[in-house]
């Protein structure tokens, strides 16, 4: 623990809050799917990119805005960490499972699994992508009721879509192949218990019911929060968006509503359009103040869709650990908990939710059979630290509770961040020899020699390594990764999907 004192100011303000409300906080989860580091207007994005944001912009201007947030490589690794507390290489989801490909969350312990035993109640709403079997589904993972899809958007299109996919369209072989695969293509709703029964099956996700899934799931989760306002329940929403990964099918009533008129663009503004009703829920029905907040992606850009894809001004993107690919955007907002306007530095990795949230819930005891790689947060996230500007007086070179930030590339070690330093032994190189536009997915893994050294503070393109004239940062940062290795010798790497190329 960096800063045992902003652990008791933290403590010491949600006791307070629990006495004057009589319950433990209420947790939203807002997780958006391939949106970059730079496509909300507070982040750079917004009006720039064509694609106003006003409720996330408003959102980060009441509350705190991380600019050192880390994802994974891609979208069900990321969802994994969030649920487990776990890095890919421990619970072994390492690229996204596709059209029913086994593995998933079945020996893992959940985020919502242990809040349920604090008393919580649990939903999921939109895109789950961590494993298709019973065992992993989100309704017999710690939810109470799951609304949405087992996968990702583009395994519902890229065999339908005509003007994107003729080949596979118009190819009787491909199309009945892909008819007869065993994964599900619907939009459903289920209860614990439920799995492959035709009563959770809503409806058959198809090019005409795909672009009103978003609209549909926030229907649900609005009508979950306006419904728990009443209840001394506490709960969990975790809600994850279709949008915006490719294909982008804009609802009829948002389609050219963006001021770029792109389909990417269109769903963005539809997705502020959808956290600002789920918002002003929470704010209609007295809630905001016991509720945290957290809106994010799952990872950077998928540039193998360009120009149906999002935008960061980082190197790399989506499948690589370039600050591109895991530097996410990230806003926690809790009225009258978190200072409003804040804006931090500080290493903040989607591992930490699930023990930070636990501690906020009274979970006394995170399992001790595993490696837990998420570190506590309440303290970073609630002590109330004066602040010079947007730089942290108190504590400038460790702004928040995590040290360092490991980035792995599938299972191979890829490299590690501590302060404003960042190391690399492996990386995916982009490949541009066919078009600017070929992405992480595409690239090739390189193994460096020496290993590639950038400040982010000076070099946040990460286009200049200077490791020979910053050799005293080297040791430093070796002994750091070698404690994280060392954690492996008691608890061995978990790999269980590995190959799949979308998410």
């Amino acid at each position: 623990m960096l800063h045992p004192e902003w652990l008791q100011a933290a403590e010491e303000k949600l006791a307070a809050l629990e006495e004057k409300t009589g319950r433990k906080p209420n947790f939203l989860i807002f997780i958006l799917d391939d949106v970059g580091w730079g496509d909300f207007g507070c982040f750079g994005g917004g009006h720039l990119r064509g694609a106003p944001t006003p409720n996330f912009d408003r959102l980060a201007a009441e509350g705190l805005r991380l600019t050192s947030c880390y994802s994974q490589p891609s979208c069900s690794p990321s969802r994994a960490t969030i649920m487990t507390g776990r890095l890919p290489i421990r619970h072994g989801i390492l690229t996204p499972p596709m059209y029913g490909q086994p593995g998933g969350l079945q020996d893992e312990v959940t985020l919502p699994e242990l809040l349920k035993q604090a008393g919580y109640a649990t939903r999921a709403v939109g895109k789950w992508h961590c494993g298709e079997n019973a065992e992993s589904v989100p309704q017999n993972k710690g939810f109470d009721e799951f609304y949405g899809f087992y996968g990702v958007s583009d395994m519902y299109t890229e065999w339908r879509d005509n003007y994107f996919y003729p080949e596979i369209v118009n190819d009787p072989f491909i199309f009945q192949a892909v008819m007869k695969m065993q994964f599900n293509k619907h939009n459903i709703l289920a209860k614990p218990g439920q799995f492959d029964v035709p009563e959770i099956e809503q409806e058959e996700i198809d090019l005409d019911t795909v672009k009103d899934l978003d609209e549909k799931w926030a229907a649900y989760s609005e009508k979950f929060i306006r419904d728990m306002a009443d209840s001394d329940q506490p709960w969990l929403l975790y809600h994850g968006t279709r949008g915006c990964h490719f294909d982008n099918y804009p609802p009829d009533n948002f389609k050219g509503k963006s001021r770029a008129k792109y389909p990417f663009h269109d769903v963005l503004v539809e997705m502020d359009d959808i956290f600002g009703r789920l918002f002003r829920a929470l704010e209609e029905t007295g809630q905001l103040e016991n509720t945290l907040i957290l809106v994010t992606s799952d990872n950077g850009p998928e540039m193998e869709s360009w120009p149906d894809s999002s935008y960061t001004p980082f190197r790399g993107s989506k499948g690589t650990t370039w600050e591109g690919g895991i530097r996410v955007p990230g806003i926690f907002y809790w009225k009258g908990m978190i200072e409003g306007g804040r804006v931090s530095d500080g290493l903040f990795d989607f591992s930490d939710l699930m023990p930070t949230f636990c501690a906020m819930a009274g979970v006394e005891d995170l399992p001790q059979d595993r490696y837990i790689d998420g570190v506590d947060q309440r303290g970073f996230l609630l002590a109330s630290i004066v602040a010079e500007g947007t730089y942290w007086a108190a504590d400038p070179a460790w702004s928040s509770n995590r040290v360092a930030v490991y980035a792995w590339l599938l299972d191979k070690f890829s490299g590690i961040r501590v302060g404003p330093y960042k190391l690399y032994s492996v990386t995916t190189e982009m490949d541009y020899r066919d078009t600017v536009n070929t992405g992480g997915f595409s690239g090739h893994t390189v193994e460096y020699t020496y290993g590639k050294l950038f400040n982010l503070f000076l070099d946040p393109k990460e286009d200049h390594s200077f490791a020979i004239r910053k050799l005293v940062t080297l040791p430093i940062m070796s002994a750091i990764s070698a404690q994280h290795r060392k954690t492996f010798e008691k608890y061995p790497p978990r790999i269980q999907v590995k190959g799949a190329q979308s998410g």
